[in-house]
């Protein structure tokens, strides 16, 4: 404070002295008056600034090792106890059924992604048939399963004119969301690419999946044309859009009320695992992988095959009523009183067959 009673002397002296006026020495007052008040308060101080960091995505999840806890006879051993009359259906061959398994579709990271072909066996060679293409996808939590787990329905669906295709995806263990987007998105782009070799209509290229499957191929179809989710490797010049989507029990949001993931916020389970953060720590991200986010973009047919199971069906409602507002098909199938993974299991399997084959049948008349 001595600083200022000695600059105010020195204003007083040039008043005095004549070398300032009585107007321009109020207003040097007033000036100090100001800047030693704002020095007071602290302005000028460079303040610290808020910190706007992202948690750290929790790359211990990503173990490297592959998950086996889910399987088809896993999940057949726990439903047997409730459903005792279930079958699994097995791995078969058709007469008319031509299969080229173990496919490479992409290399990343050092290792293969592998995709199996199911095509219909050709009646003659004079005039080659294009037929519809079905990318199947398995589920398993987006951190385990196998494609081996749709074998059997690829085999039948092909039998019945289509032809199929169980995808590899990178899984939780290995690479969080989106990796497993940009893999499928390759898989489409790779199919368009070998149209010819398997006799592929490009305009009716449909993506099928169950549980986290039926999550992926939603999430396709709804992203359809959006750029950042397309991946930068493998046939780029080709389109990766999806025709249609036939989702067996995949959510449509990790953050619509009725999903699981909003009843138990505070759960460290496959959601996360796939995504890096738990619910808690990025509801943003956990917002831009939810499907129902980008409902307004798709202008494909879907239809759900639904268990009884309700937290399976999240955001599949709101869905409809948006695409109903678009005039776009949305069918809706529910089995009553069964588990979650119905689709693999006799007696409801060979209905799930039918329910696909004439939603495509209706898409695709004559096809």
């Amino acid at each position: 404070m001595s600083q200022g009673r000695n600059q105010k002397k020195y204003l007083y002296y040039l008043y005095r002295s004549g070398k300032v006026t009585s107007i321009q020495l109020n207003a040097g007052v007033l000036i100090l008056i100001i800047i030693l008040f704002a020095v007071s308060a602290g302005w000028g101080q460079v303040l610290p600034q808020r910190d706007t960091s992202l948690p750290k995505q929790h790359k211990e999840w990503l173990t490297g090792i592959k998950d086996t806890s889910y399987n088809s006879l896993s999940d057949y051993k726990k439903n047997v106890k409730y459903y005792p009359f279930i079958q699994l259906v097995p791995d078969s061959s058709f007469n008319n059924v031509k299969e080229e398994r173990n496919l490479v579709y992409r290399h990343i990271n050092g290792h293969n992604l592998y995709i199996d072909a199911f095509l219909p066996v050709q009646k003659s060679d004079l005039k080659k048939k294009r037929y519809p293409a079905i990318l199947i996808i398995h589920g398993g939590g987006w951190r385990s399963g196998d494609r081996s787990q749709h074998f059997s329905l690829a085999q039948q669906l092909a039998a019945n004119g289509y032809a199929c295709f169980t995808v590899q995806y990178r899984l939780s263990t290995e690479a969080f969301f989106p990796a497993a987007i940009y893999d499928l998105k390759t898989a489409i782009r790779w199919l368009r690419a070998n149209n010819q070799q398997f006799n592929i209509d490009t305009n009716k290229i449909n993506a099928l999946g169950f549980s986290a499957g039926g999550e992926l191929a939603a999430f396709l179809a709804m992203t359809n044309g959006i750029q950042k989710f397309e991946g930068t490797d493998g046939n780029n010049q080709y389109s990766s859009k999806v025709n249609s989507v036939i989702d067996i029990d995949g959510t449509l949001s990790f953050i619509h009320p009725d999903a699981s993931e909003t009843q138990h916020p505070d759960k460290i389970g496959a959601s996360a695992w796939w995504l890096g953060y738990p619910r808690t720590e990025r509801l943003d991200l956990w917002t831009a992988a939810s499907p129902l986010t980008y409902a307004h973009n798709n202008t494909v047919p879907f239809l759900f095959l639904n268990s009884s199971l309700a937290r399976m069906h999240a955001g599949r409602d709101d869905f409809k009523k948006i695409m109903d507002q678009k005039g776009i098909l949305v069918k809706i199938i529910e089995f009553p009183d069964t588990p979650h993974s119905f689709c693999l299991y006799r007696p409801w399997f060979p209905k799930v067959v039918v329910a696909i084959d004439n939603f495509l049948d209706e898409l695709y008349p004559n096809h």
